[in-house]
């Protein structure tokens, strides 16, 4: 390799390493990168900015401001609302949501979809009396299938697709990923449907999964001086025998007496951490002479009314590695925290000193509109209500139905460019009154833009530098003797195990050059290398830290890490297959 080359891999290495560590944002750790590589004098100006004036990231912001519009006015509600249906059994309401949430998922931004559609699933199954672990991960894995069918399914297809553009090939057709993508989709929703019952529903008892802390949530409440409780004892205050919720410990100071027995006396002031299930321990309100730890500042909230609200914290949120405490949420936030889910653990720490990670539900009490104020926001993946009802839609429905549909026939069609025709509908959308221009602009997720936009010139700098030839030169040499299908499974295989440790977009940019480098010694036209990796990199099925959806369900779905590679490696599996026996045959060399 050149020493441009290696200068490149080095500084690839470290963001590779940077975006796994979770040491800064994404967009800052590449756009940081591409800057190193421009003032060293290896990429120009063009190539290190060419993202910024590439197709790609304006869709991805128009077709943002476009779902904001559909999560607003509730415009898919008629067909969500009839989602699952009432029976009884598992695998018949789990085929109309996947086959809903696939079909969809297509034509709207996934992220914006699954949220909309987790406080549904969930109020569904607790109605229902299931398991509603056993549906958000299809759902999430429903949403990442459909995102394959077209090229506006997901960010990731038109990413790659404008790359594809700085490469001389022509762009990505509408459907042109659903020619591989589709079966993906077909045979992942067959295989999710038969076995997300057995090992998402297949659980130990429920007493069993409450005594490991499996779903619990930890909350902190305050014996009130002079109170009932207060110099009563553990038993006498109706603390002992709770239904689903127990007494962890109590905090005197600086003192913590654990675990608490019946013979406990407590005392005006003392901490009482409870840990349990969500809707038995906000019951503890209720009982006389405790109240929440954060009382004092819900009385403060300026509307007379509160909610409850379950929040999802993701990798792009500044609360991750802060505690609540030094972080200011209350100030922040105008909000208390009363409770921390973090799934397959039971936090020992108090609330205010625990540090939050990706994946964390915390449930939130609030006046009534924190959601609208923060639910398109990076601070949080996931905004819902605590109670079953579904937040009331804005009018303006039908318009944004039609205007989706325009949108998505005319760019189908080849009527006009995609590009044209996403920000036609979204400027529509904002002119009509749907949306305000408040709303359009916090509707778009300016950390993905970023990252799309800064990765371009990474994958620019790994091109012009021969690092793309070089690599793609050692995989010749390493899988060369399984013939051409061996250089296309190295290309799919680094591709998956990317987009598993960190972003799909940046895994997309990195990988494309290497793979059209590798196209001529794979038997494979460059367009088919350009297909895998954008497929591959969108098939995040083993971690909860892959991609968003997968993130959004982690705490809401009482998930263990090991439950998402028991249903993905599958849907894994099928990947590899479908790419290795479709993409030879689809883009012949």
């Amino acid at each position: 390799m050149t020493f441009e080359a290696w200068i490149v891999a080095l500084v690839v290495v470290v963001i590779l390493i940077g975006l796994w560590k979770e040491i800064a944002s994404p967009s800052l750790l590449v756009f940081g990168g591409v800057v190193f590589l421009l003032s060293v004098g290896i990429i120009s100006t063009t190539e290190a900015f060419s993202g910024f004036s590439n197709p790609a990231p304006i869709t991805v912001a128009a077709l943002f401001v476009v779902a904001r519009a559909v999560s607003k006015t509730g415009a898919l509600d008629p067909i969500t609302k009839y989602l699952l249906g009432n029976s009884g059994d598992t695998r018949r309401p789990m085929l109309r949501m996947l086959s809903s949430t696939v079909g969809i998922s297509g034509f709207v931004n996934n992220i914006p979809l699954v949220a909309m559609l987790v406080p549904q699933v969930s109020a569904w199954a607790k109605r229902r009396g299931v398991d509603s672990s056993t549906f958000l991960m299809p759902l999430s894995y429903g949403a990442i299938l459909g995102g394959m069918l077209t090229v506006i399914g997901t960010s990731t297809n038109l990413v790659v697709s404008g790359q594809m553009i700085e490469s001389g090939l022509e762009p990505l057709s509408f459907f042109e990923t659903g020619l591989v993508g589709l079966p993906i989709a077909l045979l992942g929703m067959v295989v999710t449907i038969m076995i997300a019952p057995k090992v998402l529903g297949a659980r130990k008892s429920a007493r069993s999964d409450f005594e490991e802390g499996f779903r619990d949530y930890t909350i902190e409440m305050v014996v009130s001086p002079n109170g009932p409780a207060d110099g009563a004892t553990v038993e006498g205050a109706g603390l002992r025998q709770l239904e689903g919720v127990f007494l962890a410990s109590v905090d005197r100071g600086e003192e913590s007496i654990a675990p608490a027995t019946p013979s406990t006396t407590l005392r005006g002031g003392d901490t009482l951490r409870f840990v349990g299930q969500i809707e038995n321990i906000l019951d503890l309100q209720r009982l006389p002479g405790i109240s929440f730890a954060e009382q004092g500042h819900v009385d403060q909230l300026d509307h007379p009314s509160v909610h409850y609200f379950t929040v999802v914290i993701g990798a792009d949120s500044d609360l991750v590695g802060h505690t609540l405490k030094e972080f200011g949420f209350r100030r922040k936030y105008q909000s208390a925290v009363i409770a921390i889910h973090r799934a397959g653990q039971r936090l020992e720490a108090k609330l205010g000193e625990v540090d939050i990670r990706v994946g964390d539900s915390l449930v939130i009490i609030a006046d009534p509109g924190f959601a609208d104020r923060w639910r398109n926001r990076s601070d949080f993946l996931l905004v819902a209500p605590m109670d079953e009802s579904i937040a009331p839609v804005a009018p303006g429905a039908g318009i944004t139905v039609l205007t989706l549909g325009a949108m998505i026939v005319l760019a189908a069609i080849g009527a006009v460019p995609i590009l044209i025709a996403a920000l036609v509908a979204a400027i529509f959308l904002v002119a009509v009154g749907v949306l305000t221009p408040d709303e359009a602009r916090r509707g778009v997720d300016l950390e993905v833009i970023g990252l799309i936009a800064s990765a371009f010139g990474l994958a620019a700098a790994v091109a012009s530098s021969g690092l793309a030839d070089a690599i793609a030169d050692g995989m010749v040499g390493l899988l060369g003797g399984f013939g051409h299908y061996g250089i296309l499974l190295g290309v799919i295989l680094v591709t998956l195990a990317l987009t598993e440790l960190v972003t799909n977009n940046a895994t997309a940019l990195l990988m494309l050059p290497i793979a059209i480098a590798a196209a001529p010694m794979s038997g494979v036209d460059p367009r088919g290398m350009a297909v895998a990796v954008a497929i591959g990199a969108s098939a995040s099925f083993l971690t909860p830290i892959g991609y968003q959806t997968n993130t959004m369900v982690y705490g809401p779905g009482g998930y263990k890490f090991s439950d998402y590679v028991r249903l993905g490696a599958p849907l894994t599996i099928i990947t590899i297959i479908v790419l290795m026996v479709l993409i030879p045959v689809v883009y012949p060399a």
